[in-house]
């Protein structure tokens, strides 16, 4: 891990550390992901289980995918199942993940790609490995982000963008002890490949070990960091954290991540991913697969489901739909 990386990073262009007046943001918190299942079987940490909405928006949830080593036979993927109201951003560091909706859409994406599918008014939506790689077995690891749309985006035709690796913004910390892969947003005057209908900056860092590395961050942005893999320290204060935990920034112009000197873990560097997006800062009702405002719009977004609305799975594929809850008989509301 990475697929996606550069022989020479110090030819990069560099990101300027902000400025001694600004303000280094301070380290809110340090959350434990906990383990779960996701689709048909796929083991996940959920990133933002445990975080308030507020220093979420407009971020909604994110599992880390894997990282796991399958055996010949195990690799599994998700069932069909709908989605209306927000963005999903599924980033595969390691493997292969295939990805098809009832409308026709959709592609693979492996090894360093990121696909961006605006779910908006609906669809209905498969994600499996390749036959190859059932039969194979193999590494699989991948994160998938949830963004929110604001009310007026939420009706919007569903849409992909396929963002190759080869693609992604590739940068250098101002020393060169950190590799930025700028995925979308603009970071420095720099802009990655990703189109977002909500601001947000994603960015997958490589920190080498003893190194650190201070962005600058747009201070109406929120700040969160997610440790994929290695150990380190997070703020001035050198906060500790590492993989399977995420950290929770105040407010300020810059963030700083630090890798530790030893690294134990298959990575031998410190993988961190790191989010900031402008608050939506309107109401969030959260049903299963459905991102919408209010209770009301989640039990038209469940009857427009029930009655097809969504899409029809194509004929030729004859699984059964169920996820995150969504065939249950009747939503309930999270509202933030």
């Amino acid at each position: 891990m990475p697929a996606v990386t550069a022989q020479n990073p110090l030819a990069l262009p560099r990101v300027i550390a902000p400025a001694e007046g600004d303000r280094t943001r301070p380290v809110l918190a340090v959350v434990d992901a906990p383990s779960g299942f996701e689709g048909e079987g796929f083991p996940v940490r959920r990133a933002f289980a445990g975080i308030k909405y507020e220093y979420l928006d407009p971020f909604i949830m994110m599992d880390q995918m894997g990282e796991v080593d399958y055996a010949a036979g195990e690799p599994k993927g998700t069932p069909w199942h709908p989605h209306r109201g927000f963005e999903t951003v599924t980033y595969i560091i390691d493997g292969t993940f295939i990805h098809r909706d009832s409308h026709g859409g959709g592609g693979v994406i492996t090894n360093g790609d990121t696909q961006w599918m605006t779910a908006g008014s609906g669809l209905l939506h498969i994600e499996t490995p390749p036959e190859e790689l059932v039969m194979s077995g193999g590494l699989f690891h991948g994160l998938q982000l949830w963004v929110n749309l604001p009310a007026k985006d939420k009706m919007l035709a569903p849409k992909y963008q396929d963002i190759r690796g080869g693609t992604v913004k590739l940068l250098a910390s101002q020393d060169g002890g950190a590799l930025i892969r700028l995925i979308a947003g603009d970071l420095a005057e720099h802009t990655g490949p990703g189109a977002t209908h909500t601001p947000i900056t994603m960015i997958h860092l490589t920190v080498s070990p003893g190194a650190e590395v201070t962005l600058p961050w747009r201070s109406d942005f929120n700040a969160l960091a997610y440790g994929l893999a290695g150990s380190g320290a997070a703020g001035a204060e050198r906060r500790p954290f590492g993989m399977g935990q995420t950290v929770v920034f105040g407010n300020g112009d810059g963030l700083t991540v630090r890798a530790d000197a030893g690294q134990d873990s298959r990575s031998e560097n410190f993988e961190v991913v790191v989010l900031g997006g402008l608050p939506i800062r309107e109401p969030m009702a959260h049903y299963g697969p459905f991102v919408m405002n209010s209770h009301a719009e989640l039990q038209q977004a469940f009857d427009d489901f029930q009655a097809g609305r969504l899409g029809v799975i194509p004929s030729t594929d004859v699984t059964g739909l169920g996820h995150r809850g969504a065939g249950a008989a009747e939503p309930e509301e999270t509202t933030a």
